[in-house]
């Protein structure tokens, strides 16, 4: 099993560049894993002040779960991924079966930053853009996907992603083996990741 981490911030294009790579490869073949699907439960803070919940740092995150299920795939065991409502700010009930796969993708702004889940990533990548271009897309999603106003987001941008990034996010660029500048729209980096991975799987199944 290839386990690949894609790092970056909010809006670089992380997204677009695990959607591209699993574009590459036949169905079934690539198992993903959103870093927000392992969010901690906040049902028991009032509604009101979940809003007021920092998402952007590592406490925010059951790393702990992320990497036992991450562990559990690479022993060839199915897992129950948990999902999360960004709507409500809590985990739901329901979960999503994830099987082995041959490539597992762990996908998050912050999966650089916690050292067991890291050790546990072949390659470890870094989504990178400009800070003007992150905003213009976090607007766009959140107006329309988590029914926030522009200025809403403005403001939390301001007083968490911008801040947020600069203390955790940028800095785990360090541990990057590869970085894919202009995010999702940088075909050739793209390429050249997909075409490193294929080699990767080749030289795995030959030494089977």
């Amino acid at each position: 099993m290839l386990v690949i981490g894609i790092a970056g911030g909010t809006g670089s294009g992380k997204t677009t560049v695990v959607n591209k790579i699993l574009n590459s490869f036949p169905a079934g073949e690539v198992a993903v894993i959103p870093q927000d699907s392992y969010y901690k439960d906040s049902s028991h803070i009032p509604p009101e002040e979940r809003s007021k919940i920092n998402f952007d740092e590592p406490a925010a995150i059951e790393w702990s779960l992320l990497s036992e299920h991450l562990r559990r795939l690479k022993n060839g065991e199915a897992i129950d991924m948990p999902t999360y409502s960004y709507l409500t700010c809590t985990r739901q009930e329901e979960t999503v079966k994830v099987e082995p796969r041959d490539v597992v993708i762990v996908e998050g702004i912050l999966v650089l930053n916690d050292p067991e889940l890291r050790d546990m990533m072949d390659v470890k990548v870094f989504v990178d853009a400009d800070p003007d271009d992150r905003l213009i897309r976090v607007i766009a999603r959140d107006c329309i996907s988590r029914g926030r106003t522009p200025q809403m987001v403005i403001d939390r941008y301001q007083d968490v992603l911008k801040p947020m990034h600069c203390q955790y996010i940028e800095p785990s660029k360090r541990f990057a083996d590869i970085i894919v500048p202009q995010g999702g729209s940088n075909i050739v980096a793209i390429n050249l990741l997909t075409d490193y991975i294929e080699s990767r799987l080749r030289r795995n199944n030959k030494d089977k």
